[in-house]
């Protein structure tokens, strides 16, 4: 108990660093699927761009069931459950650090470097070491990292449990997480090295076969080549460096702390340096011939996550070691740099919006007022056109249509896109609504009635001031909410 209070103070810190946007990014999905089990009547015509990815989920409905059980809204119910994640990140953090480090210095400012960390990208994953908003991933996170702990505590049996909890919560990220406790497991054995070189060569030729050879619709790699990401041999040089250096530096590390003879903090470098080669040959060997391209969404380079992870806590241990000591002023300037730089690189990231949009604020950013205006004023069956890459304009900031407004929409070109690459039998539709969407800012009254006569879509939210015609009922200085006759 003596720890709750410093663990929840860094979490507070982490979450004011990293601030909160729900229904920012994958939030369209999760949050969407979260307040349609809630209510029913909301998506008529467009469920299929949620639902069918979270099939493979309990996120959903266990939020819905949350939420109905405490009678708590769905957007403090979230938030809260945000902070839970944030901490048990932290706190699983802690105990990690106490295995690997023997000075309580090294542990907190583990932790500490940790909370500040949690926007820090991942490499070319297009993530993030924790969400700005809550996602499965950030639990199973969590789960996974308790699991790390108490493996590293002797406990290995009672990881079980908590990695079959991460799957039903995320399935791909809790796989990841179940090859690094096996990988930590063997590194714990004797003799280790030669343990994890067998895994590692049988890892790295054991690459599904199967259902991955079917064919690819030319609408589906449409979608996926949106999705640029998903092609490690697409990256960048820095990206590569990003991915590489991370593991050259556990490797590096397991050298010497096993030449010093701190033999826990080289097990778990051994390990973090045998689960990236394992799985960044495995990924080098998915993603490169064509003919495993339906792999190409599996994603497999996100096995970097835990690896920024556990990247972040170890240079933290190592700072409290050798730099920070007990030094009060040291401890300070440490805590102001690295918050500091963190929270200054997210308020330039979003713009015209709260750093913290917490439930009830209202917002001075044009279209989350639109959408909150939508919401309220419109019925709940509407089916709304709206440019296909709103995402993209400035200020809008990839918050989801569906999941702020609640509302149905066609599809739009950027979100809905990586749901396609996930569920390959969405990209006929998504790829007739964007033929049919093709030409949005030149769009008049009659392009409006030719999408309600296609797709039966009743209301648009178009630029202001709007197309003549259109029958509009709201605006502000850069938005109109308007019918279609």
């Amino acid at each position: 108990m003596q720890e709750f209070l410093p663990i929840l103070l860094f979490t507070a810190l982490g979450f004011l660093v990293m601030g909160y946007h729900p229904g920012l990014e994958d939030d369209g999905v999760y949050l969407t699927g979260v307040k349609a089990d809630l209510n029913p009547a909301l998506f008529p015509h467009d469920s299929d761009f949620f639902r069918l990815q979270l099939q493979a989920t309990v996120f959903d409905g266990w939020m819905a069931h949350f939420v109905r059980w405490t009678g708590m809204p769905v957007a403090w119910a979230e938030l809260l459950w945000q902070l839970a994640a944030l901490f048990l990140i932290l706190w699983a953090s802690k105990r990690i650090a106490e295995q690997v480090f023997a000075e309580r210095r090294s542990e907190w400012a583990a932790v500490a470097m940790v909370a500040a960390m949690f926007t820090l990208p991942v490499a070319g994953t297009a993530l993030n070491i924790a969400d700005q908003h809550l996602h499965p991933r950030n639990l199973a996170t969590a789960l996974i990292l308790i699991a790390v702990a108490r493996i590293l505590e002797g406990r290995r049996w009672q990881a079980i449990p908590l990695l079959v909890l991460s799957f039903v919560l995320h399935p791909l990220m809790a796989a990841l997480g179940v090859c690094f406790c096996g990988s930590l497991t063997l590194a714990l054995l004797e003799p280790a090295p030669f343990r994890l070189r067998a895994v590692r060569n049988s890892l790295a030729a054991a690459v599904p076969l199967g259902w991955i050879f079917e064919p690819s619709s030319p609408a589906w790699r449409e979608a996926l080549d949106t999705r640029t990401y998903c092609y490690l041999y697409r990256w960048t040089w820095y990206e590569w460096l990003g991915a590489l250096a991370p593991l050259f530096l556990f490797g590096l590390l397991w050298r010497v702390a096993h030449m010093h003879g701190e033999t826990r903090l080289a097990r778990f470098a051994l390990a973090v340096f045998a689960y990236g080669i394992c799985m960044q040959v495995v990924s080098m060997a998915m993603l490169a011939p064509d003919s495993l391209v339906r792999l190409t969404p599996l994603q497999p380079m996100r096995y970097l996550q835990l690896v920024y992870i556990f990247m972040a806590l170890v240079a933290g241990g190592l700072l409290g070691r050798f730099l920070l000591k007990t030094q009060v002023g040291r401890w300070a300037v440490y805590l102001l740099v690295f918050n500091g730089g963190m929270f200054l690189v997210q308020r330039e990231l979003i713009d015209n919006g709260a750093h913290l949009e917490l439930p009830s604020m209202a917002s001075a950013n044009p279209w989350l007022q639109a959408f909150d205006w939508i919401r309220r004023n419109t019925p709940a069956d509407a089916y709304f056109a709206l440019d296909p890459q709103y995402m993209a304009a400035p200020g809008e900031n990839f918050r989801s249509f569906r999941a702020l407004a609640e509302r149905s929409q066609l599809a739009d070109g950027i979100k809905d896109t990586a749901v396609v690459t996930q569920v390959p039998v969405l990209a006929p539709a998504w790829h007739e609504q964007q033929l049919a969407l093709a030409g949005w800012p030149q769009f008049q009254l009659a392009d409006f009635e030719r999408l309600k006569m296609e797709f039966g879509v009743d209301w648009t939210l178009v630029s202001y001031p709007q197309p003549a015609g259109l029958d509009c009922r709201w605006h502000n200085d850069a938005l109109t909410v308007c019918r279609i006759p």
